[in-house]
């Protein structure tokens, strides 16, 4: 199935289908990555699953192909920026990929008069400019066969709003916000639709360290309107439809997926 590139037609369900798509999903063995990698499989996408740790990631594969999802996984670092590209442009001469999500990143609180280059340098290398680089190995790819595709970015609530003791974190979220817009217009022509989402509070295995404190929980609980924190199964509906011909003219957006907070603040 091919992507719908604005030609008129009525509404129909199955624009949400996507049967014969292929989709790679950086950070994809674990939380929310493997989340989306499960909604898009249930959606009828061939997922692969990228990331560093071939344990965790054949652990993941084996539970998706236990739940009728068709996986594979794809051992790379998005930090290399050399690496990475290689094994996405390899994968692609066997595979040919129509959907990427750049899910892979890190965070590492801390005050920001306490920054330091390397601690700037590992989360800007991996939640941008590794997102960047992937994004355009992939666009390559993308542009060379013609058929255009979809590519969804995880930004956060920081891509927004400033949180104290993650400068670095924040700020690799901004970029990567403007980074989907810049990229939504200048690939427009060539069929690519970039868009985003901005996930709220999620209890992840990076976010647990904040929610051992409960005092902090509680207080951020409160300025959730639905009450309650984000769920894993809450982010694969917005990416799905993301990636689907249903959203063939959307382009360039960020969806939060927060319960309601940015709305509220």
């Amino acid at each position: 199935m091919g992507f719908a590139r604005g030609q008129g037609t009525m509404f129909d369900p199955a624009m949400f289908s996507l049967v014969g798509r292929r989709a790679v999903v950086t950070g994809g063995g674990r939380g929310l990555g493997r989340a989306v990698a499960q909604a898009l499989g249930r959606m009828g996408a061939e997922v692969c699953l990228a990331g560093r740790d071939q344990a965790v990631l054949d652990e993941a594969v084996a539970a998706l192909l236990k739940a009728g999802v068709s996986a594979r996984a794809l051992v790379m670092d998005v930090r290399d920026t050399a690496g990475a590209p290689t094994a996405l442009a390899a994968l692609n001469a066997e595979w040919p990929v129509d959907i990427l999500v750049n899910n892979a990143g890190i965070e590492n609180v801390r005050p920001s008069l306490d920054v330091d280059a390397a601690l700037w340098d590992s989360i800007l290398d991996t939640n941008l400019k590794g997102s960047f680089f992937c994004a355009q190995a992939v666009a390559r790819c993308m542009s060379a066969r013609g058929v255009g595709g979809a590519i969804v970015n995880l930004c956060s609530l920081t891509s927004f709003v400033g949180v104290p003791t993650a400068v670095a974190y924040g700020s690799s979220k901004a970029g990567l916000l403007g980074m989907t817009r810049a990229l939504a217009a200048e690939w427009a022509p060539l069929g690519i639709r970039v868009n985003a989402i901005a996930p709220g509070y999620f209890r992840t295995d990076m976010t647990e360290v904040f929610y051992g404190d409960e005092a902090w929980a509680k207080r951020m609980l409160d300025r959730v309107p639905q009450g309650r924190f984000g769920r894993l199964e809450d982010v694969g509906g917005a990416v799905a439809f993301l990636c689907s011909n249903a959203a063939a003219y959307v382009t360039g957006q960020c969806i939060a997926i927060d319960g309601g907070y940015l709305a509220s603040i």
